[in-house]
């Protein structure tokens, strides 16, 4: 599930330890091959630093674009994998957003944001959950999130660059800081012309690989004045479950 390439981490693999125990284990020019052994670990540690700044100022790039628009409408495909448990499952879905206010449709299910409360609507239960946002808690996750997410709790570094159809997709791998975090790492596609995401590829701890795929990203687009609005009138047979 790791996108593989030639990149520095692979200086720190077994394979560069051997080296340099190579070149320090003839005793006769033990100050030489020390001096060769610091001289590979301050390229090393150089050569990492410039790849994760690179991959910060590319990240710095992508929020203040995201920042920059009045609002995004995104089309996207959805797929979860995990051949251990035999689960293969793909869903499209959209979602427009605007500031902190969105509606998310997935899986049947729309969800609407209005910047104070969360609406749940599933049609198959004809149910409307409603809930407040807990604006304190850093785990709340809406899809204004999903696109910086990435500005604190991770560890980056510059990954490899993909052509799809014509388009520079350069990566860039997260890890998350805190040990609690079931997920392993993170890919994030980041398209190089135009600076907007083009997928999330997130990797688990327990081998689950879910995938984000942007297949339309829209933006400053003419929206109603009751986009972020729920209508109680429209769902006139569904149940009202408040949750707060």
């Amino acid at each position: 599930a790791r996108l593989k390439e030639v990149r520095p981490e692979v200086l720190t693999s077994p394979i560069s330890v051997r080296l340099i125990n190579f070149l320090t284990m003839n005793k006769t020019t033990n100050s030489m091959k020390t001096l060769a052994s610091i001289a590979l670990f301050i390229f090393i540690s150089f050569n990492l630093q410039a790849q994760d700044k690179k991959a910060k100022d590319l990240l710095d790039q992508v929020t203040a674009k995201v920042k920059s628009y009045d609002n995004i409408v995104i089309d996207f495909k959805y797929a979860l994998n995990n051949s251990k448990e035999n689960i293969n499952q793909e869903s499209k879905g959209n979602v427009t957003m605007k500031g902190n206010m969105y509606v998310l449709n997935l899986m049947g299910v729309t969800k609407i944001f209005d910047g104070k409360k969360i609406y749940t609507i599933n049609p198959e239960d004809e149910e409307v959950s409603i809930s407040k946002l807990n604006e304190k808690d850093d785990q709340a996750v809406t899809p204004s999130k999903m696109l910086t997410f990435y500005n604190s709790g991770y560890k980056y570094t510059w990954d490899i660059k993909q052509n799809v159809k014509g388009r520079q997709i350069q990566y860039v791998k997260l890890v998350p800081t805190s040990a609690k975090d079931q997920r392993r790492e993170i890919l994030l596609g980041i398209d190089i012309q135009t600076k907007n995401i083009y997928n999330l590829i997130e990797i688990g701890k327990n081998g689950t690989k879910t995938t984000l795929t942007v297949n339309s990203f829209k933006i400053n687009q003419p929206l109603s004045k009751n986009q972020f609005t729920f209508e109680a009138s429209k769902y006139p047979k569904y149940y009202i479950n408040k949750l707060d």
